[in-house]
């Protein structure tokens, strides 16, 4: 693959406080992330300096009609941590930023991180609060009232790939890939009739391509801020995927995208016609459980959403094979291949693997205990208590310590990056630089680390390339220095 397979995920967490006082989302928000930054004597900002959420892949730039305003004005909490991610309060929920990963299982890793932190920081925010009150966390993607927020992949694409190239080929991948990466909730904002559904975002999207990701959302987001080295590079900012718990299912959410998009690049991503109406085809695959909707096509044609995958796969693994895989690539084919025979067989067979199947088995089984019709309030508890982060709590958490979701990293790998920067990309310097260097660390963002090391200017470093910064590349030299300022020379030299 020319380009190298770096990806990170961002996930907005749901949030509630239960108690004596009545604490509105953003404060409870910051509350968290605050509460994990000053235990951790964590004090270093991000750098917004070469953020440009308004860059258009289309090729201009939105005005802002508003002035900008830092963190301090805004009073949101934010931090970079040890492990390379970002930590900060985004329309009024915690969010969490993995680090950059170079392959689909380290980004399992790093995305439990994220729960394990939640987790940590919830419990921490809580202790500041009233006696009897509680913060509670979930990884979801809407309160069921009508409100989402997001989960954001993001992809390093050849800048070389024109943009208009990369909506064709991916509008049809986005559309069914919910079969495996669907989170699944209780009922529909578009039919009363869905009791249930494959995803908890498809509902709230609305056109096939715009910048918006609160309103207006669209199957193909088209920011351009690639947080790498602009001529060479563009970041895919996927906004239309679910907040996944199920190890299987993250893995192939990004594995799946990363493969994609190298047979994209080559040229050998399925010729598939436009779909009809993309849009409407994302809520009907998402509202389908048993996957046999038959989509229509510009040309007459017609397939289901599992056909439409099974292209998809036919293609990344003849292009993936023909330069060889590595184990981690080919355990993906092989598990994109497993589910989308599964789903052809008996889509509820997914357990397990997948969570809306996962969930909707137990919602099944207590909805039959008690005889509860599908809008009832307590299968709704049992729905959201599915994302709970607390591992004694959360619904997902108890299957997989009774063995019935498949788990493909350790508890100890997780543990480990809640605190370590994955070794292998440009999040490593980023973790380890703020862990050894404390307070001269005034400010990191992805592509550059600033400074304070006692001179009239901050000291700026830039990181444009995700392939840079690794252990391998700099382990020695950050071991042979003492403070900033040696690693500073040491990197002029």
């Amino acid at each position: 693959m020319s380009t190298p397979p770096f990806v990170g995920v961002e996930t907005e967490y749901g949030i509630t406080v239960d108690g004596p006082s009545e604490v509105n989302p953003v404060l409870a928000s910051s509350l968290v992330v605050g509460a994990y930054r000053d235990a951790d004597d964590l004090e270093v900002v991000w750098d917004h300096t070469d953020e440009h959420p308004l860059r258009d892949a289309r090729g201009y730039e939105h005005p802002d009609p508003h002035e900008p305003l830092d963190d301090e004005e805004l009073g949101l909490a934010n931090t970079v941590l040890t492990n390379g991610a970002r930590f900060y309060v985004d329309h009024a929920h915690p969010e969490y930023a993995t680090p950059e990963c170079s392959n689909a299982r380290d980004l399992v890793i790093w995305d439990r991180a994220g729960e394990r932190i939640l987790e940590q920081a919830a419990q921490r925010a809580a202790a500041r609060l009233p006696a009897g009150s509680r913060v509670l966390i979930h990884k979801n993607n809407t309160d069921g009232k009508g409100a989402a927020y997001g989960t954001h992949e993001n992809y390093l694409v050849a800048r070389g790939i024109p943009f208009g190239r990369l909506t064709a080929a991916l509008l049809p991948f986005f559309v069914t890939r919910p079969v495996f990466t669907g989170a699944g909730r209780l009922g529909s904002e578009l039919d009363p009739r869905v009791d249930y559904q494959l995803t908890q975002r498809a509902d709230f999207f609305e056109v096939e391509v715009g910048l918006e990701t609160t309103l207006k959302r669209p199957l193909m987001n088209t920011r351009d801020e690639p947080h790498a080295d602009p001529g060479r590079y563009r970041r895919l900012h996927v906004i239309n995927g679910d907040a996944t718990l199920c190890e299987v299912a993250t893995l192939l959410k990004v594995g799946t995208m990363l493969l994609v998009l190298e047979s994209i690049e080559a040229g050998t991503s399925p010729v598939l016609p436009t779909l009809e109406n993309p849009v409407a085809a994302f809520h009907a695959v998402s509202h389908d459980l048993g996957c046999r909707r038959v989509l229509r096509f510009s040309d007459g044609t017609r397939a289901t959403a599992l056909e439409v995958q099974e292209r998809y796969l036919d293609a990344a693994a003849t292009t993936a094979r023909r330069r060889g895989t590595s184990p981690g690539e080919e355990d993906v084919l092989t598990r994109w291949e497993g589910v989308l025979a599964t789903a052809s067989r008996d889509p509820r067979a997914l357990a397990g693997q997948v969570d809306w199947a996962t969930k909707l088995d137990l919602l099944e089984a207590y909805r039959e205990r008690h005889d509860l019709g599908w809008a009832h309030d307590r299968l709704k508890m049992v729905d959201l208590q599915y994302h709970d982060v607390r591992r004694d709590k959360g619904l997902y958490h108890r299957l997989a310590a009774r063995g019935r979701v498949e788990r493909l990293v350790t508890d100890a790998e997780v543990e480990a990056a809640v605190l370590t920067p994955p070794t292998d990309t440009r999040a490593w310097f980023r973790g380890e630089c703020i862990r050894k260097f404390g307070t001269e660390v005034v400010a990191a963002g992805w592509d550059a680390l600033v400074f304070d090391v006692g001179r009239d200017a901050l000291q700026r470093v830039p990181m444009l390339d995700p392939a840079r910064g690794t252990r391998a590349l700099l382990g020695e030299v950050l071991d042979a220095v003492d403070d900033a300022s040696g690693l500073l020379e040491r990197l002029r030299g």
